[in-house]
């Protein structure tokens, strides 16, 4: 059995991307944690077996529908600007 057909290896790498994430902020890997978290729930809760090329176009477009979301909800609205009135070592 081929390790992208195991639901944990998706999780895995859902994990790795998470701890990415963390340190390299900006949204930029929380996307694709995301995507893998979903095929991993996808894989351990119907039990199907499919082919990698399946799998990561359903990777694949979980994340870009996951980073499109997160871009909507945490993006600043158009014409704002974020200001910092403070600096960080004050």
């Amino acid at each position: 059995m081929a390790i992208w057909t195991l639901w944990w290896g998706w999780l895995g790498l859902a994990l790795l991307l998470a701890i990415a994430e963390i340190l390299a902020p900006g949204f930029m890997f929380l996307g694709f944690a995301i995507g893998a978290l979903a095929v991993s729930m996808l894989l351990l809760n119907t039990g199907l077996s499919l082919g990698l090329p399946l799998l990561l176009l359903i990777f694949a477009a979980l994340s870009l529908v996951s980073w499109l979301i997160l871009r909507r909800v945490f993006a600043l609205r158009k014409g704002q600007v974020k200001r910092f009135e403070d600096d960080i070592n004050d």
